[in-house]
């Protein structure tokens, strides 16, 4: 076995309460059958958990058997401590058990009102509500209380996490939203569930396409399509995959890609991504990245179609920054200007760095005003990420 290999699984093991097995051994309330479970998962016999637990192989045996009992709390307590279990699986109410669930609860509710705070602009604010969620589910699993849903939780938070960075950090920095999508990847392949992976994946994907590392974020996200199982969860994975090969320069895989979200729009309930007002920016930044100017010029010309849903708002600034981009290429400076100043307005009101550095490169030498407007702003925003 290698060391890859052994590492993983040594975190399996490490992980091993988090299981389909472990869910239904636990459900049973069974103190023979989990400490059964136990040893077969650590590949430890009766005299090894009896050291663990202070206690002799025979009455290991008997515990195991069913022909001891332990009704005496403390007991109790002291095997769902050594074991790292929540104490009312093993039949006690305890005040940290509460806690547990009352965090469990706070935990999932963060989760969703920071990814409504991320769609709605303020992904600052998401930022702020995830770290302390994170820190604690972090510290929770290095103590070794490593239950399904504390790892579930744990996942979609470090996810989260990752995506709000992407919004409000400068280029630069964004490989650290990547780092943070990325760690919850081994916790969705453990638990086998591939609508989840095909989540953290694409999710995971656009990071790294941002973070310019376009091979293996293309990589991720035809994954994450692959993995899709019903069209939503593929019409989620699509418009990021195109985006991801156009950047690339796979003008073959672009198109493809492209064709399939134009037929799906015909069948999909559309999303705050998955709409042709958003699919309209992907495809007339893939045409510019593929060497299609003509074909760019011409399809902005036609106009943004009208939103049929609600769109995220940082939506509006990469529209524009994609448009004032074509008109340049059509020569249309004072249509550029336009789309670049209110790009740059909504910019600054939403705290969107990455977006501001993409409008001092469209800007470049050609809208020398308003790619200084922007430098000034992103310098006002790195200052007080400093602060």
């Amino acid at each position: 076995m290698d060391s890859k290999m052994a590492a993983r699984r040594s975190q399996h093991t490490l992980w091993h309460w988090a299981t389909p097995q472990a869910e239904a051994v636990l459900a049973t309330r069974d103190l023979g059958a989990i400490l059964r479970f136990h040893r077969a998962v650590h590949g430890m016999n009766q005299s090894e958990l009896g050291q663990l637990l202070g206690y002799d192989k025979t009455y290991i045996s008997l515990l195991e058997l069913g022909k001891r009992s332990l009704e005496d709390v403390g007991s109790r307590r002291h095997i769902a401590e050594s074991l790292r279990l929540p104490p009312h699986v093993v039949g006690v109410t305890d005040p940290a058990d509460t806690d547990h669930r009352a965090m469990l609860q706070f935990g999932e509710s963060t989760v969703r009102l920071a990814e409504i705070a991320r769609q709605s602009g303020h992904a600052s604010e998401a930022v702020a509500e995830l770290w302390p969620l994170v820190a604690r589910l972090e510290a929770r699993m290095e103590d070794g209380h490593t239950e399904r849903d504390v790892l579930h939780l744990l996942a979609r938070a470090r996810v989260g996490l990752g995506v709000a960075l992407g919004n409000v950090l400068p280029e630069e920095r964004l490989s650290t939203a990547a780092h943070w999508t990325a760690k919850s990847i081994d916790i969705a392949r453990y638990f086998g569930d591939t609508s989840f992976t095909a989540y953290v994946l694409r999710m995971h994907g656009n990071e790294l396409r941002k973070a310019h590392i376009h091979g293996a974020a293309v990589n991720r996200l035809q994954h994450a399509a692959a993995l899709a199982a019903r069209p939503d969860e593929r019409a989620a994975s699509i418009p990021l995959l195109a985006r991801a090969a156009g950047t690339l320069g796979n003008q073959l895989l672009f198109d493809q890609t492209m064709q399939e979200a134009d037929a799906l729009l015909e069948s999909t309930e559309h999303t705050s991504l998955f709409n042709p007002y958003a699919l309209h920016e992907i495809r007339l930044r893939g045409l510019i990245a593929t060497g299609r100017t003509r074909a760019a010029v011409q399809l902005a010309e036609q106009g943004s179609p009208i939103p049929t849903t609600t769109v995220a708002p940082q939506w509006r600034v990469i529209e524009l920054t994609t448009v004032a981009r074509v008109r340049l290429l059509a020569d249309d400076h004072a249509g550029a200007s336009q789309c670049l100043h209110s790009a740059t307005g909504e910019a600054i009101r939403q705290r969107l760095p990455h977006q501001l550095q993409r409008i001092m490169r469209a800007a470049g030498e050609r809208l020398p005003d308003l790619r200084e407007s922007a430098t000034e702003a992103l310098e006002r925003m790195r200052r007080e990420m400093a602060a």
